[in-house]
C-alpha cells in the first residue's frame, strides 16, 4: 500500500511541476508578446501622422527623478508610460559610444574635461550627478546598454549622433533596435541625408529639424522632404509664434508626417513651455494640440501625460 501511495504522490508532484512549467512558459510568452505588441503599436502610431494620439517624448529621460541620460532615468520613463526617450550620444577617446549631452563631463558627472579625452574604462569610474549637482551612485551608460534597456519597450530618439551614425547604427543592429530609432538632423538637404544614410533609411526613421527663425524657406524644405523622402515627422523650432508654418500643421500631417515640438524652454517654442504649463497646462499643451501638434518633447513627462489622458489623447 505504501508503494502505491509513494507512486501516487510522485505522479502528483510530477503533474504539479509540469503544470508550473507550462504556466511559466505561458507567462513568459505573454510578456514577450506584450512587449512586441507595445513597440509595434508605438511604431504604428509614429507611422500614422493623422492619428488622434499625441506621442510624449521625455527629454534626456526622467531627469527630475534620476540623473539625466542615465539608465535609471530611461527605465523610469518606460514605467511612466512615455512613448519615446531622447538621448544624446558622445564618443570616447577609445571610440566607444556613450550617452552624454555635454561635450564635457563637468556639469553632469564627478569628472572634468572633454568626453573625447577619456577612455570608456575611465568614464566608468565616474558617477553621474543629480539635477542638483549632487553625485549619485549611477554610472554613465554606453549606447549599447541604453538600447538594450529600451529594446521592445519604447521609441528612441538619438540626438547629437549624426556625424557618427554609421557606428551607432551598428550598435542598433546588434541590439535589434533599429526600428525603434528616430534620428534627427538640422540644416541637411534631402540629397545629403540620402547620401549619408543610404539603405539605413529602410529601417530607421529620419526626422529633419526645421528652425522657423533661420529657415525662411521652411515650407519648401518641408515639401522637399515629404516629396522625396516621405519622412514620418518634422521637429519644428520657433522663438516667435508668427510664422505661417504654425498654421500649416494639418496639411503637413495629411501629407504623411507627424509634427514634433519642444516644450522645454522659450527659445524653442515662443514661450509655450513646460514651466508655464504647471500653472495652466491647457494654455500650453492645449495650444499645441489646437495647432495640430502630435509629438511633444517635454521636461515634465508626468504632467504632460496626465493632461493628455484627461483629454483622451494618450
Amino acid at each position: 500500500m505504501k508503494k502505491y501511495s509513494v507512486l501516487l504522490i510522485g505522479c502528483l508532484i510530477s503533474v504539479f511541476i509540469s503544470s508550473c512549467k507550462q504556466k511559466n512558459e505561458v507567462s513568459n510568452n505573454t510578456i514577450v508578446s506584450e512587449k512586441k505588441n507595445k513597440i509595434n503599436e508605438l511604431i504604428h502610431q509614429l507611422n500614422n501622422p493623422i492619428g488622434s494620439e499625441v506621442l510624449v517624448i521625455s527629454h534626456r529621460s526622467d531627469w527630475r527623478n534620476f540623473p539625466e541620460n542615465s539608465l535609471e532615468a530611461m527605465a523610469s520613463s518606460i514605467r511612466m508610460g512615455v512613448d519615446m526617450v531622447e538621448m544624446d550620444v558622445a564618443k570616447t577617446k577609445d571610440n566607444h559610444l556613450v550617452i552624454m549631452h555635454d561635450r564635457t563631463l563637468d556639469r553632469t558627472t564627478t569628472g572634468k574635461g572633454l568626453v573625447s579625452d577619456w577612455t570608456l574604462d575611465s568614464l566608468k569610474t565616474l558617477r553621474l550627478r543629480a539635477g542638483t549637482g549632487v553625485p549619485t551612485k549611477y554610472k554613465i551608460p554606453t549606447l549599447e546598454e541604453a538600447l538594450t534597456l529600451c529594446k521592445g519597450k519604447i521609441l528612441i530618439n538619438l540626438d547629437k549622433s549624426y556625424e557618427f551614425f554609421d557606428q551607432a547604427f551598428e550598435v542598433a543592429k546588434k541590439t535589434g533596435t533599429t526600428k525603434q530609432i528616430v534620428m534627427k538632423g538640422y540644416n541637411k538637404t534631402v540629397e545629403q541625408v540620402i547620401s549619408d544614410f543610404g539603405t539605413k533609411l529602410d529601417t530607421i526613421t529620419f526626422m529633419p529639424i526645421i528652425n522657423l527663425d533661420k529657415q525662411s524657406n521652411a515650407l519648401q524644405i518641408i515639401d522637399d522632404y515629404q516629396t522625396k523622402l516621405k519622412v514620418k515627422a518634422f521637429e519644428i523650432v520657433f522663438s516667435k509664434d508668427t510664422s505661417k508654418v504654425l498654421n500649416r500643421f494639418s496639411q503637413i500631417k495629411n501629407k504623411g508626417s507627424r509634427v514634433w515640438v519642444n516644450s522645454l524652454w522659450s527659445s524653442l517654442n515662443a514661450g509655450y513651455e513646460d514651466n508655464e504649463a504647471i500653472k495652466n497646462p491647457d494654455s500650453i499643451y492645449g495650444w499645441y494640440i489646437k495647432k495640430g501638434v502630435n509629438m511633444i518633447q517635454t521636461d515634465r513627462p508626468e504632467l504632460l501625460l496626465n493632461y493628455l489622458k484627461s483629454r483622451s489623447l494618450h
